[in-house]
């Protein structure tokens, strides 16, 4: 078949398009990438092949959706197709149908358990990875429903005793359901449970309804059987749900009779359906008396394929006995912090991932955050066993790859490796150090060349990059991580006492700083002011947030350097939302965690609006505290990525970690973005034990009627480091050698 390489393919495609009356795809294409750098990567096949599921599923959601509305469906769909809404979305143009408003969930599961069951805002629970859901319901004998999706309002909370459980209550009507859902170990095959307690004011059914959709739209169904005893589903051969006590009632229904919903109270019952198009549905009924609260659990148990799961499960307690512990009087921050650990926790059986559903599989970008906030939280063995995977996704030129095109990862991975090292205070394993410097010179191969007279000299080559910065481009993002990785690469030969692969990385690192200030420089000259946009050819604009990588997180430029601070200020004077960072690149919603990279400049700054930024962040989280990758303006659900971003939890693990303690070269900052509120009571604030550079610091921070006592408990790796105690409000303190406390007179306040 070598013949078929020698075919006129492109005379073949235009010929076949303008017979039919079609523009021309290859010059159509051709202009299309007129629009960005020339690369020679124009679009990462991980992300066109992850796009075409998504629209994939989408083109089905338009087939079946739009011409059943009177079917019940999940939260997302019931608002963004309702005309009276302001999540309505018209679709007389969208090709395909997806959830644009209400990207919203919460995973549940148990620590290293791959199986990450979701939970929508309304409880509807999608038990496997991109199958169908669970919903419940309430029917009473004189016409009346509760179906949680339709419902205008709902409480839900996430329970973190010692699991993660979702608990969703809905009430109408004199009609209250509340449904508890989590996962449970079994015996060795983890268990997936609703529990349902359910009450009504008249002779009514409580309704467990299978459905074939999820929160992206449609996932097929093909056939529902009901075994004798009426106490377990059987979906698709493969499945199995199990009821706590046989069904009283059951009915089923496939597309072409409609939805279940629609057949609840007809007579005739079937214990089976069968579905060519993939659109069964099923209910199982069980008596409710007057106002008579009946319970009904329902099991899943999670297994992959024809095989159990078999689960070996530490359990939550004893995982979060060795975390980073924090204790404030602010019960909202506490709250979510406590929940970004198990997050972190959930998301990390091996590999990382930045999401339970949209997001989970791997990318290093969202790798050394996240890897970074499982540091800083104490989960060290976690971010070593991510970090063991590391080499193996390197390729033979060097390159960490994730997906093409992306020339930040080399960077990304050898900074998180640095920083693991650093905080532990040990040598790069063996086994990475071979690695780390076939990463290191790859990015000093991949640069280009410093003799071109051009505003790129020097720096990566055009690449996607972060796509949420445009299209390809010469990304100042991947040349600070660049940088970075070298710095990083020198100070890991000097660990390990290779004194020649050092001054190797430390002149390439001097040599490629160079390049980029060049270009920093000439770019200040054309925009008349030293903010730093995207890219050398871009003007300024939401892109920008990507150069703040030099301030935070690596620290490359100082805390009050010009180019920093013109770049927060004009960020937060054109691209803030109601107090959040709004990317209007591809994401098109506020954005938690780019809010943070703005709010972590401001902190080293010493500017106190880091803490405006903060509390916004807060406002955005859902009840179960988890944050969209990008929130919808005027829904406030999420309008982009994975509904629980994982990346998001490890800013704000991040971020308050360096409220209380940072580092700024050859010293530690303690206690620098306490805010005032916080030390107004007698509550006593503590946080720790916490990893740094230097050592694993202890913090406490007690407020007395006239001063505020600061103590902290270091165990260093090895001499200890310069202390500055520095309390907004007050003037900064050095502490001395031997000093482990310091006292702060209100009255000194400034």
């Amino acid at each position: 078949m070598v013949w078929l390489k020698w075919l006129p393919w492109r005379f073949i495609v235009r010929r076949v398009a303008k017979a039919h009356g079609f523009l021309d795809p290859i010059a159509l294409l051709a202009h299309v990438h007129r629009f960005a750098q020339p690369s020679e990567v124009h679009e990462p096949i991980e992300l066109l092949r992850a796009g075409m599921v998504l629209h994939a599923r989408g083109l089905i959601n338009s087939r079946v959706i739009q011409h059943n509305l009177d079917w019940v469906w999940p939260y997302w769909i019931e608002r963004q197709f309702d005309p009276r809404d302001n999540a309505f979305v018209p679709r007389a143009f969208s090709i395909t149908h997806i959830n644009l408003t209400f990207r919203n969930w919460t995973a549940m599961g148990l620590p290293d358990c791959p199986e990450l069951p979701i939970v929508d805002p309304r409880g509807l629970v999608t038990p496997f990875f991109d199958e169908w859901s669970l919903d419940a319901w309430i029917m009473t004998e004189d016409g009346r429903f509760l179906l949680p999706s339709r419902c205008k309002s709902c409480s839900q909370r996430l329970d973190i005793d010692n699991t993660l459980a979702i608990t969703t209550e809905t009430r109408q009507e004199n009609l209250s359901l509340i449904t508890h859902a989590d996962v449970q170990p079994g015996s060795g095959t983890p268990i997936c449970q609703v529990k349902l307690e359910a009450c009504a004011d008249t002779d009514a059914w409580v309704v467990v309804a299978i459905r074939p959709y999820n929160p992206e739209g449609i996932s097929f169904i093909h056939q529902v059987v009901l075994s004798p005893d009426r106490t377990t589903w059987n979906i698709d051969g493969c499945r199995n749900i199990e009821f706590s006590a046989p069904a009283d009632r059951h009915q089923v229904s496939h597309y072409r009779t409609g939805d279940v919903y629609i057949h609840l109270r007809d007579f005739d019952e079937k214990s089976q359906v069968k579905c060519d198009v993939g659109m069964a549905t099923a209910a199982a009924l069980f008596k409710l008396e007057p106002d008579k609260l009946r319970e009904i659990a329902v099991n899943i148990p999670l297994k992959r394929g024809d095989s159990q799961l078999h689960l070996t499960s530490v359990p939550w307690y004893e995982i979060m006995r060795n975390r980073c512990e924090l204790r404030i009087p602010d019960e909202d921050f506490q709250f979510l912090y406590d929940v970004a650990l198990r997050t972190l926790v959930l998301n990390s059986p091996g590999d990382v991932y930045p999401g339970p559903y949209t997001y989970k599989r791997f990318w290093f970008r969202d790798a050394a955050f996240i890897i970074y906030a499982l540091l800083c939280a104490g989960f060290i063995d976690r971010a070593e066993r991510a970090l063991d995977r590391f080499p193996a996704r390197q390729n033979a030129f060097g390159f960490f790859h994730s997906q093409d095109g992306e020339w930040d990862s080399n960077g990304e991975a050898l900074w998180i490796i640095c920083r693991f090292c650093r905080l532990t205070g040990r040598p790069p394993k063996g086994k990475w150090w071979k690695s780390i410097r076939r990463g290191a010179r790859w990015i000093s191969k991949k640069r280009l060349s410093d003799d071109q007279n051009s505003m790129h000299s020097g720096l990566l080559p055009a690449g996607f990059s972060a796509e949420h910065l445009g299209p390809n481009d010469y990304y100042y993002w991947d040349d600070f991580w660049g940088v970075a990785g070298l710095r990083a690469a020198a100070y890991l030969a000097e660990s390990i006492g290779n004194n020649k692969a050092k001054e190797e990385f430390l002149h390439e690192t001097e040599t490629f700083s160079a390049a980029v200030d060049r270009s920093l420089s000439k770019v200040a000259k054309c925009l008349g002011r030293p903010a730093m946009p995207a890219s050398p050819y871009r003007r300024l604009d939401s892109g920008a947030i990507g150069s703040l990588a030099a301030g935070y997180p690596l620290r490359l430029y100082p805390p009050d350097d010009p180019r920093l601070l013109d770049t927060v200020d004009f960020l937060l004077a054109n691209c803030f939302v109601d107090g959040g960072f709004f990317q209007e690149m591809t994401h098109s919603g506020i954005n938690a965690y780019l809010t943070m990279h703005v709010a972590q400049i401001l902190l080293r700054a010493g500017n106190p609006r880091y803490f405006d930024l903060m509390t916004s962040v807060a406002k955005l989280a859902s009840p179960t505290g988890q944050w969209p990758e990008a929130i919808h303006p005027h829904t406030r659900g999420g309008c982009m990525g994975d509904g629980q971003h994982v990346w998001a939890a490890a800013e704000w693990v991040i971020m308050i970690r360096n409220c209380f303690v940072r580092e700024e070269g050859n010293r530690l900052i303690l206690a620098s973005g306490i805010p005032q509120r916080w030390l107004r009571g007698k509550s006593t604030l503590s946080f720790g034990p916490a990893p740094t550079s230097f050592g694993t610091l202890r913090i406490s921070v007690e407020p007395e009627r006239d001063k505020i006592a600061i103590s902290w408990q270091g165990t260093w790796h090895a001499e200890p480091p310069v202390i500055k105690v520095h309390v907004p409000g007050f003037a900064p303190l050095i502490a001395g050698p031997d000093q482990n406390c310091i006292d702060l007179n209100r009255g000194d306040a400034l």
